[in-house]
C-alpha cells in the first residue's frame, strides 16, 4: 500500500468551513497546527444559526480567521488570496442537494461552477500550488455498472447538482493542465455523522423516529447508498492534501452500500423505536444506488474507511441527544 509523501500545507483557505464536513475538517486542520482562513456565506439553505454553532465548535480547536462572503465575489476572493497567501485551497462550498437543484438550476450553476472558476483563477494569480475540490458521487448518474470507478465516464448526470460537480472537476483539470496547479477532486459518497445537515436522511429520520413522526420514504426502500462516516471523510481529505500528483480524482466512500429500508432498520435498532413510514413516489434526479470503488484511494492515499454504519449511527444519535 502506498502512502502520500508530502506534508500537509501550513496555510489553508477553506471554503464552506461552517458546514457539516467543513467544520469537522477545520478542527482537524487546526489540531495539526495549520493556519486557517474560512470563507463561508452562511446562506439560508438551512438555518445559519447551526453553521454559527459549528464555527463555535471549531474555535474550541484553535484560532482561525472567518470571512462571511460569497465565493462568486471575485474582488473579495482576490483580496483574501492576496492578503492571506494560502499554500492550499480546500473548496467545499457549494449549493448542495440533488432535489433542490431541480428547482433552482441556475443558482446551482452560478455558485458551483462560477464560484469554482473564481477560486481557481484567484489561485492561479496568487501562485497557490494545491487546490482540493469537493465533488460528489452524483457525477456517476444512474450508472449501470457497480461499484463506481474513477475511470468510469461521467457524461450522463441526471440532476443540475451533478452537472455542476462534473463542470467543477473539468475546471480543476483545465487549471492543472494549463497552469500547473496541483488539483485533487474528491467524490464524496453520502456523508453522515454529528453536525449533518438537518435535511439529510439519517439525521432527519433519527429525529422523526425518536419523536414518533412519520418519515418520508421515496420509492419502495430498495435504493442503496454508500453511507460514509464523517471521520473517515476527514481522514481521506487529509491524505489527499499530502498526495503529490498534477491532477487526480478519488472516490471517498464506505464501499458497502446499504438499502434504504436497511438503514431505517438500523436506526430503529439503535433508537429502540419503530419507524412510521410515509410512502412517497420516487423522486426525479435520485439515483438507484451509489457504490464506491475505493481501490485507488487505498493504493495511492493509504486510506480506507473504518466506521461501520451501525457504530456511526450510534455516535450520531448520541450527539443528537436521542440516546
Amino acid at each position: 500500500m502506498s502512502e502520500p509523501s508530502a506534508s500537509i500545507p501550513s496555510r489553508i483557505l477553506l471554503t464552506g468551513g461552517a458546514g457539516f464536513i467543513g467544520s469537522h475538517l477545520a478542527e482537524a486542520l487546526l489540531g495539526r497546527g495549520c493556519r486557517l482562513l474560512i470563507l463561508d456565506d452562511l446562506n439560508p439553505y438551512y438555518d445559519p444559526s447551526l453553521k454559527r454553532a459549528n464555527l463555535e465548535q471549531v474555535r474550541r480547536a484553535g484560532s482561525f480567521e472567518f470571512v462571511c462572503g460569497d465565493i462568486c465575489d471575485a474582488p473579495l476572493v482576490d483580496g483574501l488570496f492576496s492578503r492571506f497567501r494560502p499554500e492550499a485551497v480546500i473548496h467545499l462550498a457549494a449549493r448542495a442537494g440533488v432535489r433542490p437543484s431541480l428547482e433552482q438550476p441556475a443558482l446551482y450553476q452560478r455558485v458551483n461552477v462560477e464560484g469554482t472558476a473564481v477560486l481557481l483563477e484567484a489561485a492561479r494569480r496568487c501562485g497557490v500550488p494545491l487546490f482540493l475540490f469537493a465533488s460528489s458521487s452524483s457525477v456517476y448518474g444512474a450508472a449501470s455498472r457497480v461499484p463506481f470507478s474513477e475511470e468510469d465516464p461521467v457524461r450522463a448526470p441526471i440532476s443540475p447538482y451533478a452537472a455542476s460537480k462534473i463542470a467543477g472537476e473539468a475546471l480543476c483539470h483545465v487549471y492543472s493542465h494549463l497552469y500547473g496547479i496541483r488539483t485533487v477532486c474528491l467524490r464524496f459518497f453520502t456523508v453522515y455523522g454529528p453536525r449533518q445537515r438537518p435535511d439529510l436522511a439519517i439525521r432527519k429520520f433519527a429525529e422523526a423516529i425518536a419523536a414518533g413522526r412519520p418519515i418520508p420514504v421515496f420509492g419502495d426502500g430498495s435504493t442503496g447508498r454508500d453511507y460514509t462516516y464523517i471521520d473517515d471523510i476527514v481522514a481521506g481529505i487529509l491524505a489527499a492534501l499530502r498526495y503529490p500528483a498534477p491532477f487526480e480524482v478519488f472516490n471517498l466512500g464506505n464501499s458497502s452500500p446499504v438499502l434504504l429500508r436497511d438503514m431505517i432498520a438500523t436506526l430503529e435498532r439503535v433508537l429502540g423505536r419503530a419507524a412510521v413510514i410515509d410512502r412517497q413516489p420516487p423522486q426525479p434526479g435520485d439515483v438507484p444506488i451509489t457504490y464506491a470503488d475505493i481501490r485507488k484511494a487505498r493504493q495511492l492515499l493509504g486510506w480506507s474507511p473504518q466506521t461501520p454504519l451501525e457504530e456511526g449511527i450510534r455516535r450520531m444519535v448520541r450527539w443528537l441527544g436521542l440516546l
